[in-house]
């Protein structure tokens, strides 16, 4: 290579635009102390999505709950797209800032479990147990067999169409909603989370990779959902409950927020791995799916 050469590759190099750095997200609490839990929260949401569970894991666990990116008190970058694999590398910048090495367990509620799915599948050896909590998994019509499932699943496609394309009508509503659940702040949409609200159903709800990247986790995975949640259909629940490596956990009388009692499950399937004289009673309102 001569040195007019060299001195252009050299050039270019600079000259290149660079890939900005992923930012590093906000923790919102770090507290107890044993094996590590990693907590992510979904969508139009915070860390307080977990205020009935970090209590029961406390006293057996690290808990590490953190604010995904553009919710919460973590950034929100101007020029982000909020893709799976921006949320993905934002959490592992953020687990390399906090030196949170794995292997590690990834909780993950509704979109957080989208992310905690991509997430395990990416870096499997910073994963030891993956647990997605009201997961929304929607598919593509023709993955589908069921005329049914087809159906509910397309039903709540159009719904999440229409939130996104009518911004005031969402707003108004979220509002409405926020004041009538039961723990404040779990779900709280503002004017300036809109970007990072409407970018991120987009990318990763309505256009989603789960099976997929469940297909590439090597961890062991469990699943647990509400049985009246109001955003699951149930044609993509069937489908990962056939999976190799996937345990499946219904909570009756629970919809979509880890409420006392589907937090009482959730627990229970992570102290299920310590040994006996560390794990707490723990009496969860459980049924076994049928699609274990």
């Amino acid at each position: 290579m001569t040195w007019m050469s060299t001195l252009t590759a050299r050039l270019g190099r600079l000259l290149r635009p660079s890939r900005s750095a992923p930012p590093v997200l906000h923790v919102a609490s770090d507290v107890g102390a044993g094996p590590l839990v990693a907590l992510v929260h979904g969508i139009a949401s915070s860390s307080v999505t977990f205020n009935n569970l970090v209590p029961l894991l406390e006293p057996n666990f690290r808990c590490v709950s953190i604010d995904i990116l553009g919710f919460g008190r973590s950034p929100a970058p101007a020029t982000a797209e909020y893709t799976l694999d921006e949320h993905v590398a934002a959490l592992h910048a953020t687990f390399k800032a906090q030196k949170l090495r794995g292997p590690l367990i990834l909780v993950g509620h509704s979109l957080g479990s989208l992310i905690s799915a991509r997430f395990a599948a990416v870096h499997p050896h910073l994963v030891s147990h993956l647990v997605l909590v009201s997961p929304p998994i929607y598919l593509p019509p023709t993955t589908l067999g069921d005329r049914r499932a087809k159906l509910e699943n397309d039903l709540y496609l159009r719904a999440y169409d229409y939130l996104r394309t009518n911004k005031e009508f969402t707003l108004a509503n979220a509002r409405i909603i926020a004041k009538l659940l039961p723990i404040k702040g779990v779900f709280e949409l503002r004017e300036e989370q809109w970007e990072p609200f409407v970018k991120s159903m987009r990318n990763c709800i309505e256009n989603q990779t789960v099976i997929s990247d469940l297909a590439r986790v090597t961890a062991p995975v469990d699943v647990v959902y509400g049985g009246i949640d109001q955003f699951i259909p149930r044609g993509g629940l069937e489908i990962v409950g056939r999976m190799r490596g996937v345990t499946m956990h219904r909570v009756e009388a629970n919809a979509h927020i880890i409420r006392r009692r589907l937090a009482r499950v959730v627990a229970a399937v992570l102290t299920a791995d310590l040994p006996a004289d560390a794990t707490p009673a723990l009496t969860p309102a459980v049924t076994p799916d049928a699609t274990a």
